[in-house]
């Protein structure tokens, strides 16, 4: 990486970090999901009347474990989307160095006659 590119990545990641100390040391929000305000939106407009449909088979003990549960998600969804768009990269690189594409329609071409 050259000099000047780390100094840029040095400087954004330091107005991201500066911004999240402030907002966090500022405020008394906290950092949740929109379940809950789902919930409480649909409570308010049934006058708490709303039964759920279907319940949970297994609720995780704790937010922690739910955190992390939703975090292997994310990362696992994340490396098979990643693994396939690497793969028909490397292909597409691949076919076109090696003309491993034309080399296919030639070998087609031949048979037919």
């Amino acid at each position: 990486m050259s000099r000047k590119l780390e100094l840029i990545v040095l400087a954004i990641f330091l107005v991201f970090a500066g911004q999240f100390l402030y907002m966090s040391s500022t405020t008394d929000a906290e950092y949740g999901g929109a379940d809950g305000e789902a919930e409480g939106v649909i409570m308010e407009l049934t006058d708490g009347n709303y039964e759920p449909i279907a319940n949970p088979i297994w609720e995780p003990p704790s937010g922690e474990i739910e955190s992390l549960l939703f975090g292997l998600q994310a990362a696992f969804g994340s490396g098979i989307i990643c693994y396939f768009l690497g793969y028909y990269r490397a292909k597409n690189k691949y076919e076109n160095e090696l003309g491993y594409k034309n080399s296919k329609e030639s070998k087609s071409k031949s048979r037919l006659l």
